[in-house]
């Protein structure tokens, strides 16, 4: 399924698995009860793209304040999956008045006072180096600096360099405790609460990657969607090949605003079995160096989707398609193989540090749990709390909580300086904080009328941090 182009859409193995021991009905049954669940978690469809907008508004307003980088949200928080402490932040700075373009680009067409580098993408698939094609009259210190003779005549921008470079120039806030890098990213932490990863990037023009992209034959996404991701922002990062010897020259191509594009283009079902899959990761297989990411996750959904009609994915067949994607998750780490959906010459696999011990051990693991049918969700703490808390009372203070945290957030944006210090003293953000508390009273008073004990009270607020 995950190798690209239609396919069978019902894996007959995968049926025969899933219903030798249950009832279609039964599987049915507790596939629909499964995706209510997620609903009351705050994994619907309404709360999803309520958030995914706030996230864009956030963006606007940092954007309209900032002249020589854009802010880009990405990964879970863009997608809508995920409230506001839930999970990192993670942000795309992009560096304006840069632009890095394939060969065959007019630079006639790209302004003068942009800085243009040529991609050479004669590297490991899914990466390039940067060669200077034409310098701007005025460029930052990051990119002069990270410049370097190749040695045949060409300069090249070396992304390990450019990564030192913003390191260094990065503005420091007291507050804020900086973390060691993790590949592009600049790990940052507020009071052990807010938890931020910002990657530097540059823009880039790759058409042909995209057309070649949207010429595949699919059942999805639509036309008018397959148009609005070719027409988005293409980015490089600061990050080679991991086993490539030139490594800290190279730089990796993303289409970041693309697959957020594409993620909330999935249905509701779709949307909730990758957010089910990313819980089966963190809290059953806890790699503990990145080697299987919510990234591959993502991927795996994606050519799910691609590969099969909409119309077969619905609340009854959620688990259907859950143990299809832990199949392919398997198959993935059992072969080192899965093909990033963007860009299928590359593989996510490669290099991910997995070694013999850990990838046996998961697909065991793995196994079992497609042995277990729909019991597996059982295994899931989250899910598993939630199946005893009180449906209502949960759902009504997610919606609630949530809109308090973006809201606060938001005005958080609106009420910093030039600095970035925070004025406290303002009305409607200590009004926002003041309805915060007011939810929580409020939820305390509903549950107890309708006869639960203080001790559940605390349950659900623990289950919904």
């Amino acid at each position: 399924m995950a190798h690209g182009g239609i396919g069978c859409t019902e894996s007959e193995t995968g049926y025969n698995s899933l219903y030798s021991r249950h009832s279609r009905n039964y599987v049915e049954s507790v596939s629909v009860e499964i995706s209510s669940i997620m609903t009351r978690l705050g994994y619907g469809e309404e709360i999803r793209r309520w958030r995914a907008e706030k996230y864009r508004e956030i963006d606007r307003l940092w954007n309209a304040r900032l002249r020589d980088e854009t802010v880009i949200t990405a990964g879970s928080k863009a997608e809508g999956l995920t409230c506001a402490h839930e999970s990192d932040l993670d942000v795309l700075s992009v560096l304006n008045g840069v632009l890095c373009v394939e060969a065959g680009i007019n630079l006639y067409t790209i302004p003068e006072n942009i800085d243009v580098f040529k991609m050479d993408t004669c590297v490991y698939p899914g990466h390039c180096r940067l060669l200077q094609e034409r310098p701007a009259n005025v460029r930052y210190g990051a990119i002069t600096n990270a410049l370097s003779d190749d040695g045949y005549g060409d300069v090249l921008l070396c992304s390990s360099l450019f990564l030192d470079e913003c390191s260094a120039a990065a503005y420091k806030l007291p507050s804020v405790s900086y973390h060691e890098r993790a590949g592009p990213s600049m790990p940052m932490s507020c009071y052990d609460i807010f938890h931020k990863d910002r990657v530097a990037a540059l823009r880039c023009l790759y058409p042909s990657i995209l057309q070649k992209w949207s010429a595949r034959p699919r059942y999805w996404p639509p036309p008018i969607i397959v148009k609005k991701v070719v027409s988005l922002e293409a980015y490089v990062t600061p990050v080679g090949f991991r086993q490539s010897e030139y490594k800290h020259i190279e730089w990796r191509i993303c289409f970041n605003t693309g697959e957020v594009e594409l993620v909330n283009n999935l249905n509701d079902t779709q949307t909730k079995i990758y957010v089910i899959l990313k819980m089966i990761v963190k809290d059953i297989m806890k790699p503990k160096n990145k080697e299987i990411t919510s990234y591959l996750v993502k991927n795996i959904i994606l050519w799910q989707a691609e590969n099969t009609p909409q119309t077969e994915f619905h609340e009854r067949s959620l688990l259907h398609w859950l143990h299809d994607g832990l199949r392919e998750l398997r198959t993935a780490i059992e072969t080192k193989q899965l093909r990033y959906y963007m860009i299928p010459d590359r593989n996510l696999m490669a290099a991910c540090g997995l070694g013999d011990a850990q990838q046996h051990k998961w697909v065991a693991d793995i196994t079992e749990m497609l042995g277990e049918g729909p019991r597996v969700i059982l295994r899931l703490p989250k899910i598993r709390k939630a199946i005893v808390a009180s449906p209502e009372p949960m759902l009504w203070f997610s919606k609630k909580r949530m809109a308090a945290d973006l809201l606060g957030m938001n005005r958080r944006t609106q009420c910093m300086d030039q600095n970035w210090v925070l004025d406290d003293s303002d009305c409607i953000l200590n009004a926002i904080r003041i309805r915060s508390k007011e939810i929580y009273i409020e939820l305390a008073q509903r549950m107890l009328q309708e006869g639960s004990s203080v001790m559940s009270f605390c349950y659900l607020l623990n289950l919904l941090k």
